[in-house]
């Protein structure tokens, strides 16, 4: 089908015009993308912005894309071609369309495409591939399909493989030979391959263009800073990451999310990353079809409403079925599959930047958790505001250099350098740092009451009553945790619990899985070793004093009022 001049870029502004002035239905991350775009072109002829946008190049990649052939459903059997929609236009024409002033390379080196399932993402990441390897105009380009097994990585490389097997004029066009494993381009020595962890090298790549595929899944950063460092050689290479939701929310893929959203926030400026999150605001209300386009922009194209209104109603009487239904339908991140914490929630409760010196003149609650010597030690903190109501959880985390070398979590090096993890020497945690630390709580603060798990913190525990230090032992039981872990839960939702922002804590409060006795009594657990939780079983603890201190009567009123 043979476009008019302009016809991507129209249906790409078409369509953030849509989005902006409310006809089209977006969540706000897709707002603020769009914003972004109209921002950059007003200022695309200032001193101080170096970047122009070309119809040209913008076009380009759209009208390729549109010559390859659907090779799977209805479309694949009535031998179709690629059709794009207004919003996969406005990520083409983005991500493609910005170049620089002066070289005319590309702007975006890294784009993050965060979308539910079955709005072809992969069908589209497929032609990107295919137009970064045999039509960017890049000599000896060298594409891959990367994942951390061989059958995700193969997903990508093979829908790209056989829309070329399907278009044999293409192949004949582009001078491609097709093979099992690789597709090639002779004449200008590029090639596309699929690469997974699982083979045996990542090294010695020279990476023009790389899909990262289901970026949720990754469980360490390996696959994309192998991809991420084999880039330096190229003028204009592209990272392109497709995904959904998860539940991780320590890996990478988290971690660059993280990195967009603080872009489109305004809270971060980098020039060279794009990102689109299609996904469901708080207090969206999933059984509600009028938001469902926000985490489905294919809805009635790609998606098929019949079967997303089936999986809703299955969710609706099914408890179990809702965590997978919001992750893969409605691209929202979950904690662990049974949740316990409304994660959207506890984001909204939280104040980085936060510290104990805030709230020095409220009572102090400290919950301590040793864990074993190589593991995360936490020392948690609640300060009770009697008159607001409010509760203020303060973090401190502790783990011994050579846990942090050994990269057991590949976030623990991260987060030593941001200032949320204190790294003492050695092989074992430095248990008389964190003596001294819960000894300048009780010089410091009103401290009413220090609760630890005895295991581990028998002889610390000793020390600091001969200090005078309050210490109350506690065993980590049901008829200990439950109460303080469901007036958490409230606290949170009422948006009475207040906490500094360590992600450390966000990622330890999204692995809790909450089992229900048969007197409806909670008690923290995880579904993995490494899924860590001991600053949540801290917190539960310091929340459990501030219940039962019968001294601060506020606090319990404070706790009524949820």
């Amino acid at each position: 089908m043979t476009r008019d001049p302009g016809h991507y870029i129209a249906q790409a502004t078409a369509y953030t015009g849509g989005v902006l002035d409310g006809s089209i239905v977006a969540c706000h991350w897709i707002k603020r993308a769009c914003q972004r775009q109209a921002d950059d072109l007003s200022r695309e002829t200032t001193d101080e912005f170096p970047w122009v946008f070309s119809p040209q190049a913008a076009e380009h990649v759209c009208a390729f894309i549109e010559m390859l052939p659907h090779i799977k459903g209805k479309w694949a059997r009535e031998g179709a071609l690629i059709e794009l929609d207004g919003w996969q236009a406005f990520i083409l024409t983005t991500t493609f369309g910005w170049l620089h002033r002066d070289t005319a390379m590309r702007r975006f080196l890294e784009a993050y495409l965060e979308v539910a399932r079955k709005n072809a993402k992969s069908t589209l990441s497929s032609g990107v591939a295919l137009y970064l390897a045999f039509a960017d105009g890049e000599p000896g380009s060298e594409v891959y399909s990367a994942a951390t097994t061989r059958e995700q990585a193969r997903i990508v490389f093979d829908d790209a493989k056989h829309m070329c097997q399907r278009d044999r004029s293409m192949q004949h066009a582009l001078g491609l030979s097709v093979f099992e494993h690789s597709v090639l381009q002779p004449d200008t020595a590029s090639v596309f391959r699929a690469l997974s962890a699982e083979g045996s090298t990542l090294d010695g790549l020279n990476v023009h263009g790389a899909i990262i595929d289901e970026f949720h899944a990754h469980k360490t950063r390996t696959v994309y800073d192998v991809i991420d460092t084999a880039r330096g050689a190229r003028e204009q290479s592209l990272l392109w990451a497709i995904t959904t939701a998860g539940s991780n929310r320590s890996g990478i893929c988290y971690e660059r999310r993280t990195h967009i959203t603080k872009i489109l926030s305004g809270d971060a400026v980098d020039d060279r990353v794009f990102g689109a999150i299609y996904t469901l605001d708080d207090n969206d209300d999933w059984t509600d079809e009028s938001v469902w386009t926000k985490a489905n922009p294919g809805l009635c194209v790609s998606v098929n409403i019949d079967d997303l209104r089936a999986a809703v109603s299955k969710a609706s009487t099914m408890s179990s079925a809702v965590n997978n239904l919001l992750t893969k339908r409605f691209n929202v991140w979950v904690n662990a599959d049974s949740a316990w914490m409304d994660m959207r929630a506890w984001e909204r409760c939280a104040r980085p930047g936060l510290i104990a010196d805030d709230v020095a003149h409220l009572p102090c609650y400290g919950g301590l958790d040793l864990a074993s010597k190589v593991d995360i030690a936490a020392r948690m903190r609640v300060f009770a505001d009697s008159e607001s109501g409010l509760f203020y959880l303060i973090s401190a985390y502790y783990l011994p250099e050579r846990a942090v070398e050994m990269g057991a979590n590949s976030q623990y090096s991260g987060w030593a350098r941001a200032g949320h993890l204190t790294v003492t020497p050695g092989d074992i945690t430095d248990l008389q740092q964190i003596e001294t630390d819960v000894y300048d709580d009780f010089r410091t603060y009103a401290l009413q009451a220090q609760a630890y798990d005895p295991y581990q913190a028998t002889q610390m525990a000793g020390n600091l009553l001969n200090r005078d230090v309050p210490m109350i032992e506690l065993r980590p039981s049901v008829m200990n945790f439950s109460e303080p872990m469901k007036h958490i839960e409230a606290l949170a939702i009422a948006g009475k619990l207040v906490h500094d922002g360590n992600p450390i804590t966000t990622w330890m409060v999204s692995n809790i899985v909450c089992h229900h006795d048969a007197k409806d009594n909670i008690y923290p657990r995880k579904e993995r070793p490494e899924n860590k939780i001991d600053g949540v079983v801290a917190a539960i603890m310091a929340f459990n004093r501030a219940i039962h201190n019968r001294d601060d009567t506020i606090v319990d009123q404070a706790f009524v009022e949820v």
